[in-house]
């Protein structure tokens, strides 16, 4: 066999996906193989450095490629947390990472606090009814001074409805649920979940873009309103990036 060739176990290992995806990607035209004996499937390694280079260094493309995919697989063990214990270890590490930067020594435990309440939301509103992959993904990446989290849940509208059954689409959705305390719960120890997020936000040099659905917000320090807007493509549960 040609030495820059691979083969699709090794390719699915590289990537981080299942070798079922990569027959589906192919099919597709979005990362082709070469059909070696017995129609076994190949790939160049030059393709795959290429692909990993144009698509998996960013995270948050990684993320939202994550929940677009319409068959749900588990992300790369490194950029996923399964449950709350796996997304608290891992928070405790960014907040230690992010305690270290210098200019950031005023800022981190903010940052620390919006990524662990958009987690833990993620976690207390599928509990028991994740439609396919339960956990989430969770990356980071302090160069280009971002932070990323998805789910693949039942998604902010879906989850209010339970409560508020007159919301009708996402956009009035998300909106509920940055700006209204509808919960009877207790507050929560650093704020009350998505309106804590919102209030940090405006008061610390970060900026926020959530999508849920087909809506997407985006809001940094100093706004007043939120930018509400519908987006050109719908995807499953929420996604988010924090930069700072």
């Amino acid at each position: 066999m040609n030495i820059n060739l691979i083969t699709i176990k090794k390719a699915s290992e590289m990537l981080g996906v299942n070798s079922q995806t990569l027959r589906r990607w192919d099919d597709s035209g979005r990362l082709v193989s070469i059909r070696g004996k017995n129609n076994y499937r190949y790939y160049k390694k030059e393709d795959i450095d290429e692909y990993i280079k144009n698509n998996l260094k960013d995270i948050f493309k990684m993320a939202k490629s994550w929940v677009l995919d319409k068959s749900g697989i588990e992300p790369r063990y490194d950029l996923y947390c399964k449950d709350t214990s796996a997304f608290q270890a891992r928070l405790t590490k960014l907040r230690n990472e992010l305690s270290k930067i210098e200019n950031l020594k005023d800022n981190y435990f903010s940052i620390t606090s919006i990524a662990g309440e958009i987690g833990d939301n993620s976690f207390a509103h599928n509990f028991g009814n994740w439609p396919d992959i339960m956990g989430i993904f969770f990356a980071y990446d302090f160069k280009k001074r971002k932070i990323v989290l998805a789910d693949r849940g039942q998604g902010i509208l879906k989850t209010l409805k339970k409560v508020k059954p007159e919301l009708n689409n996402h956009l009035d959705a998300i909106e509920t649920a940055f700006t209204e305390i509808i919960s009877g719960r207790s507050p929560e120890s650093r704020g009350n979940g998505l309106k804590y997020v919102k209030k940090t936000v405006i008061n610390n040099e970060i900026k926020l873009f959530f999508q849920t659905g087909d809506a997407k917000l985006e809001i940094k320090k100093g706004d007043i309103d939120l930018n509400i807007k519908k987006s050109s493509v719908k995807l499953c549960g929420c996604l988010a990036l924090i930069q700072f």
